[in-house]
């Protein structure tokens, strides 16, 4: 099969690779379409440490199922599907309580870290264990379907999250994940959805999907005009989706007393934090790592229309034209969103 494959850092080139074999649990998944991930495009340079060449990344994909394994049930060549890009064990504490993501044997598509190395969904072909795969209503384009475990991360995250009806709420970042979640904010009920980046593209984006507000924050104090809009008090809840010091502070500082920060970037292994600002308001934090079990919610809500996903694709493209796009990725070529890509 033909595959896109991280060579060395910076180097991507098609290969010729075997087909992968499956178990008796899974499916080999010819791909239609597998986005290009944020994650992926730090992975590329070597940054996060978690793409370790050689390596085929990717990790948001869909396709439809060409063999199945022995012990696969309610699966048969030619349905249309997806798949959570955790592979979890399904047997540890974690996987039997539900929170698979959390699980103790954890595996990535697409990552190669000290722990293992699995390759995704830049190719031809994937196998996929049953249990993370997801039938596709027959209304739902793959290219759409490729954003799916996106969606999940959003979706995940704002159900980790406490709100009240009509809440107020603040998210830090609008770059893909922080435009889904608030588009599952708006689904959610929250009231007042503040969205706040330092591009005004961006932000007219989060207002086309339901943002009730939008703070340019290169322009003006973010944390000043969410008090402003929160009549002094400050927003019930702030989701930070970047992943560094300054965004961090901003989604401290922008909440009430009382209030609930979450945090769903991860750009930086370390940040800062405003320790006594934390303690002294009493403040709840939580981390969100992917999704848990929402991508039933996720394909229903993109099939209805509720969490629109097509203003956010700038490019379905070939995957041999995988190099150049990561490259312009990579030099975070204005208005460009999410890349699509076609084996």
């Amino acid at each position: 099969m033909k595959a896109l494959q991280l060579t060395e850092y910076r180097r991507l080139e098609m290969i010729e690779a075997p087909t992968p074999e499956i178990a008796a649990d899974e499916a080999l998944i010819r791909v239609s379409a597998c986005g290009v991930c944020g994650s992926d495009v730090h992975g590329y340079d070597g940054s996060t440490g978690r793409r370790r060449p050689p390596l085929v990344m990717g990790h948001e994909a869909a396709g439809v199922v060409e063999r199945i394994g022995a012990a696969v049930d309610g699966l048969a060549a030619g349905d249309r599907v997806t798949f959570d890009s955790t592979i979890s064990c399904g047997e540890c504490g974690y996987c039997r309580g539900g929170q698979i993501n959390l699980c103790d044997n954890r595996q990535v598509l697409g990552v190669s870290c000290e722990d293992y190395r699995r390759h995704g969904a830049f190719a031809e072909f994937v196998a996929v264990p049953q249990r993370v795969l997801y039938k596709l209503p027959s209304e739902l384009p793959m290219e759409h379907a490729a954003l799916i475990e996106a969606v999940s991360v959003a979706v995940h995250a704002v159900a980790r999250t406490p709100l009240q009806d009509e809440a107020a709420t603040v998210v830090v970042g609008a770059g893909m994940i922080g435009l889904l979640v608030v588009q599952a904010l708006r689904v959610a009920g929250a009231g007042q959805i503040i969205a706040v980046d330092i591009d005004a593209d961006r932000l007219a984006l989060a207002q086309k999907f339901g943002a009730t507000h939008t703070i340019l924050s290169r322009d003006r104090s973010p944390v000043d005009e969410v008090l402003s809009l929160t009549a002094g008090r400050g927003a019930d809840a702030s989701f930070e989706v970047v992943g560094a010091t300054p965004t961090f502070n901003t989604a401290v500082n922008c909440v009430r007393k009382g209030g609930t920060v979450t945090l769903v970037g991860n750009v930086s292994p370390n940040v800062e934090a405003p320790l006594q600002a934390i303690v002294t308001r009493e403040l709840t934090l939580y981390g969100s790592c992917a999704s848990s079990g929402e991508y039933p919610r996720c394909i229903e809500l993109m099939a209805s229309g509720q969490i629109d996903v097509a203003p956010l694709i700038s490019a379905c493209v070939p995957l041999e034209e995988g190099p150049a796009w990561f490259e312009r990725l990579y030099a975070r070529e204005p208005g460009l969103m999410k890349v699509v890509l076609k084996p």
